[in-house]
């Protein structure tokens, strides 16, 4: 076994490797960005070392780097995690050249499987099945267009380098591929350096299963079931599971059967994922599934099938890489309970899960409920230069339903302030009837994506903790000081106070009343009620209002407070009392860079007429697309930008001229 290892990587995987490592008396090496000079990752680690500023291409893609702090360590493997080098035969023909194990597949493993369209060519041949679609090399646009016109509409683009949603696009329209396909090049190209995409049929009630497998170096290879992925937006996982839901036996027989095939016509050593794609039009079936993709590497999802199977893949990785045979055959492995995966990020759901950036004032993970996997602590800050994940949310049951409710309670108990996350969606779909009976296909969230996304209206209890937090009368009485119960009391009448709040956009005014004793009078809209603070400990309020009582947890931070309540976060600002109310004329009339990113394409110049919803802009942000539209009819009074300028969160794009000016 090693020794030491370094761990290419960042986040909650840098961290979830070393927690094996750990484990098995194996020194970790820890590299690093200066975004993340004071991250998780590097605290954990028995050494850490720099290796560029924070652009991936001058850090975690920075072999040459990465080579020499194996020597400067002494590291005799390299883990590469998920992402950035793990799926880069030349950075592993690197490492061999330089001695140092390389913790994955080969590198003809991984180039045999790194291009979809030669894999799938592989695959036919291995005996197992694939998509229709054109996997060639010809990629003349109107010959494409040609060959999506004969497998006919809906079709699904996609790069034929990489994974992870990028470089995928969907058609429904044939007047609409030429666009989408210039869409998938571009961020093929930003991705992984490929503009080049394969064709394939778009099922109209996919699954997306994937097995897992394992092999060695001496000849085995076996999976560890199945999990299913078809929880997605944007074609990429938000919740996924272990075992698939309604998944008959001949099935889980033939995908595993045809998953090891796939490993074994590779010589595959080390963790991989074979993810297929199932019609359930008519339920699922031992003859209705194709083969996708291949992932040589380790998988986000990975929690589940440990927890399912009782085996920590992390270890069988080192093991395997250390030159053990795989640590037991096929006939020895089964599966127990059901477990769940939710992937908490920092992004705003019902502004098209645009990534958010900031700091994570607050942060509170279900660890008692759940098993949260994790890369970031309170105070850390999420940056445009890195996927926005929070945490991995798992846990594990002895029925799905058991495991489903044990992961709403998890998400609802999840507290984080400062950052927008994505954990009310994720509560939201835990709730959704068809994903609860486990009626799932990768439609589901489009389809129901507006009722996914409705942010409940603020409790009126919840405004009024967030007007006495406010207005500084929320104070823990710790029994020293007889006058902290007399907060805002006054001698000759109950004393006015009010607390200026805003609540989605919207200021409001909240009268508060002195009682005495920790009882205050709120005026709401529903009228007044009066709340008694049983008890106030680190933002945490046991109260009571009309003979109930309850429980709450509010946080002040540097942009206001959030008041976390029945599994929901409420963010309230706290504009200032002196400064005069903003001027509202103009709203709409400038295009403004809702996060940090890159100007890939402008399609409008001064003086064009537009529409309302017009595209005018594409905005690269961590390697995703986000076209921005025009905000009303009108004409292009000034544009502030150039395509390839990077621009900051809240950056003028352009501007339209005035209503009166352009008439």
């Amino acid at each position: 076994m090693f020794k030491k290892i370094l761990i290419a990587n960042r986040g909650e995987i840098a961290c979830r490797v070393m927690e094996t490592a750990r484990k098995l008396g194996i020194k970790t090496v820890a590299v690093y960005s200066d975004a993340d000079a004071k991250a998780k990752h590097v605290a954990m680690a028995d050494e850490a070392y720099r290796i560029g500023p924070a652009p991936v291409a001058e850090s975690y893609l920075n072999t040459d780097k990465i080579i020499e702090v194996c020597r400067l360590s002494g590291a005799e493997a390299v883990h590469p995690g998920y992402g950035f080098l793990s799926e880069n035969p030349d950075f592993v023909d690197a490492l061999d050249k330089a001695g140092i194990t390389f913790i994955g597949p080969s590198a003809k493993s991984i180039r045999a499987m790194g291009l979809k369209d030669a894999a799938k060519a592989l695959m036919e041949e291995a005996g197992v099945p694939v998509v229709p679609g054109y996997h060639g090399d010809d990629q003349d646009a109107a010959f494409l267009k040609e060959r999506a016109d004969e497998i006919g509409y809906p079709v699904l683009i996609k790069a034929r380098a990489g994974g992870g949603g990028k470089g995928m696009r969907r058609v429904d329209d044939p007047n609409d591929f030429a666009d989408a396909l210039q869409g998938a090049q571009r961020e093929g190209e930003a991705s992984f350096g490929d503009g080049r995409v394969l064709i394939e049929k778009y099922l109209t009630k996919p699954r997306h299963i994937e097995i897992q497998v394992f092999g060695d170096n001496h000849g085995n290879a076996v999976h560890l079931f199945e999990r299913d992925c078809s929880l997605q937006r944007r074609h990429q996982k938000v919740i996924e599971e272990a075992p698939a839901p309604g998944m008959p036996e001949e099935m889980r027989q033939a995908m595993g059967e045809a998953a090891v095939k796939a490993a074994r016509a590779i010589d595959y050593s080390g963790a991989g994922t074979i993810e297929f794609i199932a019609d359930v039009s008519d339920g699922l079936s031992a003859d209705e599934f194709y083969f996708m993709e291949m992932n040589t590497r380790l998988q986000v999802e990975h929690p589940v099938t440990e927890l399912i199977t009782g085996q920590d893949l992390v270890e069988w990785q080192l093991r395997v890489a250390s030159g053990e045979p795989l640590p037991m055959g096929q006939d020895r492995l089964s599966f127990d309970g059901w477990a769940f995966e939710a992937r908490l990020y920092a992004e705003d759901a019902p502004k098209g899960f645009l990534p958010a950036i900031g700091t994570l004032e607050h942060l509170a993970l279900p660890v008692e409920s759940a098993r949260v996997d994790s890369g970031v602590r309170s105070g850390d800050e999420t940056t445009p230069y890195y996927d926005p994940m929070i945490a991995k949310v798992i846990v594990h049951g002895s029925t799905r339903e058991a495991a489903l409710g044990k992961l709403l309670s998890s998400l609802e108990a999840t507290e984080v302030a400062g950052c927008v996350t994505n954990a009310g969606f994720l509560a939201a779909l835990c709730r959704h009837e068809g994903f609860a009976s486990g009626d799932v296909d990768t439609g589901l969230i489009d389809r129901d994506l507006e009722k996914l996304i409705e942010e409940p209206a603020m409790p009126e209890d919840a405004i009024a903790l967030a007007a006495l937090a406010a207005l500084g009368l929320t104070r823990p009485a710790n029994g020293s000081d007889p006058f902290e119960t007399l907060a805002g009391w006054r001698i000759w009448s109950a004393s006015r106070q009010f607390a200026l709040l805003e609540i989605s956009g919207e200021r409001r005014d909240v009268e508060v009343q002195a009682l005495g004793s920790q009882r205050f009078a709120v005026h709401l809209e529903g009228g007044v009620k009066e709340y008694a603070l049983i008890k106030v400990e680190n933002g945490s309020f046991t109260y009571e209002c009309d003979g109930h009582r309850a429980h709450a947890v509010v946080v002040k931070g540097s942009k206001g407070l959030t008041v976390f309540m029945n599994g929901h976060a409420f963010p309230v600002s706290l504009p200032d009392t002196l400064s005069a109310d903003e001027d509202a004329t103009g709203a709409g009339d400038h295009l403004v860079a809702p996060m940090p990113g890159l100007v890939k394409v402008l399609s409008a110049k001064a003086g064009d007429a537009v529409s309302k919803d017009q595209p005018l802009v594409i905005l690269e942000a961590m390697k995703m697309e986000h076209t921005l539209k025009a905000p009303r009819d009108g004409i292009i009074g000034e544009v502030l930008v150039s395509e390839g300028e990077q621009v900051t969160d809240g950056t003028v794009l352009l501007a339209l001229a005035e209503e009166a000016d352009a008439a």
